[in-house]
């Protein structure tokens, strides 16, 4: 178990993921200005229930699972205004939640092992061949990067490609949440492919 600061968003961060934040509460500007020093992660819970600004009184509910987010770049647009990017680290189980110093929620939390490096079978390749074909138009028309990807962009392993669909995915917080925990790679994979299922039968 480790202790550690939490962000509550009403959207989620998968490993490898791009996280782009504007930050205005007080205690999160003292919490990412410290992080960035110090050149520490902080962790992103998703909302199950609440708001992502506070409000007095009330504590928001908090999905069981995480991830670590990583500060890559750090520009302050005015004295109470920063602008950052970041990307997704480890995931973590969120076993108890306290309030701490400035009101920054802190997270028991014990971390998930990273995602084995499991190729993906013929019957998924599709998955793979859609997201390589959107990143070389975008790279072609010169939009890479506006797009929420973090290169290297690996192609080839279930987890990765998984993780970015579900990120592009008009899919609930919920099942977004039980792809996030899913410890099989190849299993969160083919949840996704039940999901494109799902989404191409609604259209």
């Amino acid at each position: 178990m480790q202790t550690i600061p939490l962000f509550p968003l009403s959207h989620g961060l998968f490993p490898d993921g791009r996280l782009d934040l504007q930050i205005f509460e007080v205690r999160y500007l003292d919490l990412v200005r410290r992080c960035h020093r110090e050149g520490t992660p902080f962790g992103v819970a998703w909302i199950e229930q609440g708001r992502e600004v506070t409000v007095p009184g009330q504590q928001p509910q908090l999905f069981s699972h995480g991830t670590l987010a990583h500060i890559d770049s750090l520009e302050t647009v005015q004295a109470a205004l920063l602008r950052l990017r970041c990307h997704g680290g480890q995931r973590f189980a969120l076993h108890k939640v306290r309030p701490g110093p400035l009101g920054v929620w802190q997270g028991e939390v014990e971390y998930l092992a990273p995602d084995a490096a499991v190729d993906i079978p013929p019957d998924l390749q599709y998955l793979a061949q859609r997201m390589g074909r959107g990143i070389a138009q975008a790279q072609e028309d010169g939009r890479l990067p506006e797009l929420p990807l973090l290169p290297p962009f690996r192609l080839d392993e279930c987890g990765w490609v998984a993780n970015r669909w579900a990120e592009f995915l008009p899919l609930p917080a919920a099942y977004k949440q039980s792809l996030l925990q899913e410890r099989d790679p190849l299993a969160r994979l083919r949840a996704i492919d039940r999901s494109m299922d799902r989404e191409d039968s609604d259209t």
